[in-house]
């Protein structure tokens, strides 16, 4: 029997992939395909992209990113790449201004075989994670920290799930949180937000009651998402919970993706393969945290939850 002969379908294919990929023209147009396919999906569905971007760019965000951006932060090597078919990744204004229609486009597919395409897929996927959160865990906490808040599509979530807690949000592109900021002051909703690496945050210790990370894991190599594991625990004050959501390896939908669909996927996440392969509730542990709960909350995405130990 040969090494290929025992290898997983799944794994030959991704090591495929990995090949096209490597060469960069190969990649650059697989890159191209999976932004005009989520354009496309987009305006399909009624969300009007690039008429959204136009509106957005109009405003003076030089004036919004002095207000939030870190200027003695150093980023860390994985962040300064390619993300999502940005050349900058997330250290760009065009990918700050597209992130809410980009969400609505990818998660419109999630419940296609029962409720059709539809952008409510979205709102859909927050409120079952919240979901988790309130009935399983019961939790009622005073301070939120939202890791990888982006432009805060995921804190506002928070703060509408628990109003009387006090909520920061956490990023690394000070474009993202720009947005953040000012669609937070358009709401008139207090939050604060933190220019910083989730891993190496700077904020004190045991100050907060919950730690968030919704969809960010996917984009960390293994070392930064254990070492937000390990922060989180730091922040955390006695009895208090780690929560994160984000894809399902295990999932069918992952597994019976048709290669093309999984090629595009890759091309836009350099880390997928580290995040695939990560034993996450093996991670919490060596964290410091209780053996976590694993959730199923969609076809495709998972909600995992642990409390300090």
């Amino acid at each position: 029997m040969t090494a290929t002969q025992t290898q997983p379908k799944s794994e030959i294919i991704s090591h495929l992939i990995n090949g096209v990929l490597a060469i960069k023209p190969l990649a650059s147009i697989a890159k191209h395909q999976a932004r005009e396919m989520m354009i496309k999906r987009a305006e399909k569905l009624g969300v009007p992209w690039r008429e959204n971007v136009r509106q957005l760019s109009s405003h003076d965000w030089g004036k919004e990113l002095i207000q939030v951006e870190n200027p003695q932060l150093n980023y860390p090597d994985y962040y300064v790449c390619s993300f999502h078919a940005y050349e900058k990744g997330n250290l760009s204004w065009e990918a700050a201004l597209e992130v809410e229609s980009a969400a609505y486009a990818v998660h419109s597919t999630i419940w296609k075989k029962t409720d059709g395409i539809s952008i409510k897929g979205d709102a859909k996927l927050r409120e079952n994670y919240h979901q988790v959160l309130k009935e399983k865990h019961a939790l009622a906490p005073q301070d939120i920290l939202d890791v990888g808040c982006s432009i805060g599509m995921s804190t506002f979530a928070l703060q509408q799930t628990y109003p009387q807690a006090r909520v920061t949000g956490l990023d690394l592109s000070p474009y993202f949180l720009a947005v953040a900021n000012y669609r937070a002051r358009k709401e008139n909703l207090k939050i604060n937000w933190v220019h910083a690496a989730g891993e190496a945050s700077g904020l004190a210790e045991k100050s907060f009651d919950l730690v968030s990370a919704f969809l960010i894991y996917h984009e960390l190599p293994q070392k930064a998402g254990k070492g937000i594991f390990r922060e989180a625990r730091r922040l955390l004050r006695p009895g208090g919970y780690f929560a994160m959501m984000d894809m399902n390896p295990q999932s069918d939908d992952f597994k019976q993706m048709p290669p093309y669909v999984f090629t595009l996927l890759k091309s836009t996440e350099p880390y997928l393969d580290e995040y695939f392969s990560l034993d996450v509730e093996a991670a919490l542990v060596e964290a410091g945290f209780a053996p976590p709960t694993i959730t199923p909350i969609s076809p495709r995405h998972r909600a995992i939850v642990a409390q300090v130990q």
